[in-house]
């Protein structure tokens, strides 16, 4: 379809761009929702032992609503979802007591989506990660946080262990969106930002959009800060995403010279891994844990 339309001209492309982004906000109002409402999380819940517990909190201004399950006295993991998303792209997790019986889950609404002020984007990976850090040092615990971030939430995630290199113990990266060279500048983009569409969009579609049109610059401000990162990597990544290239998993190898890197590429999987195989992320997160309490053991010295 993309190659169909490089063909056109730009006014005709855009015409058609018109047309789809409005049939968008004719159909996705019909279509399950982005995100869960209380309602069905509650359901959702229902016949559970353990349910999850909601919090928030600010840092210059910057309210992040956040889901944790698991006691807090246990090693902490960290979701970030993607984009759009919110916390409870994460939520099948928050139901596997092999998990939460052995760490802290929380999982966050990023910038702009969820509870986290819906429909306002904060682009700067550098401010995203600031504002989720105080999730970080919330408790004194013995082993350092272990963040999953999906998508773009990979980058942020990356980002909290360039600016908090102290307060993180290790990254699990699902398909994330890392390479600035592989960001691919989408025609359609620009007329998603574009008035009047911009405000016929769903929320988190418009939100959406305005975060990964700047994704580009801002991970090319990363790139020197990628060899200050020493902790254990896992790369998670199908070999047919359509959305964000197996290239990052590459990437991701070749800027990471100084920390222990693992790459997971998965034959014939898309961009969908925390659905469709979140065996995976759950088994990185048991070798992730079973690191830490390795290191503690052998630094700790009564």
């Amino acid at each position: 379809m993309v190659q169909f339309l490089r063909g056109w001209t730009s006014g005709t492309r855009w015409r058609v761009g018109l047309l789809l982004l409005v049939l968008i906000v004719v159909v996705l109002p019909r279509c399950a929702s982005i995100r869960m409402s209380d309602k069905a999380i509650d359901d959702y819940f229902a016949l559970s032992k353990v349910k999850p517990t909601f919090g928030t909190i600010s840092r210059n201004g910057q309210t992040i609503h956040y889901a944790c399950i698991g006691a807090d006295s246990l090693p902490t993991i960290l979701f970030i979802h993607g984009s759009p998303g919110s916390w409870d792209a994460f939520i099948g997790f928050f139901t596997d007591s092999s998990l939460y019986n052995h760490a802290q889950l929380i999982s966050v609404d990023r910038p702009g989506f969820g509870k986290s002020g819906l429909g306002y984007p904060v682009t700067s990976l550098q401010a995203q990660a600031a504002a989720i850090a105080p999730l970080l040092r919330q408790k004194q615990a013995t082993h350092k946080p272990i963040i999953v971030g999906h998508s773009l939430g990979g980058p942020v995630a990356v980002r909290l262990a360039m600016d908090y290199p102290e307060q993180v113990g290790g990254l699990i990266l699902v398909a994330p969106s890392i390479d600035p060279d592989l960001e691919r500048g989408e025609w359609y983009r620009p007329i998603g930002a574009a008035f009047p569409v911009r405000y016929l969009l769903p929320t988190e579609l418009d939100v959406s959009n305005r975060e990964i049109s700047a994704l580009k610059v801002e991970l090319q401000r990363m790139l020197p800060l990628w060899p200050s990162i020493h902790i254990p990597v896992i790369v998670i990544q199908g070999t047919e995403d359509e959305l964000v290239p197996p290239g990052n998993a590459t990437f991701a190898r070749r800027m990471l010279q100084q920390a222990p890197v693992t790459i997971q590429l998965i034959p014939g999987m898309n961009h969908f891994i925390p659905w469709r195989r979140p065996d995976l992320i759950r088994a990185a997160i048991r070798q992730q844990l079973s690191t830490n309490q390795s290191n503690f053991s052998t630094n700790y010295h009564p």
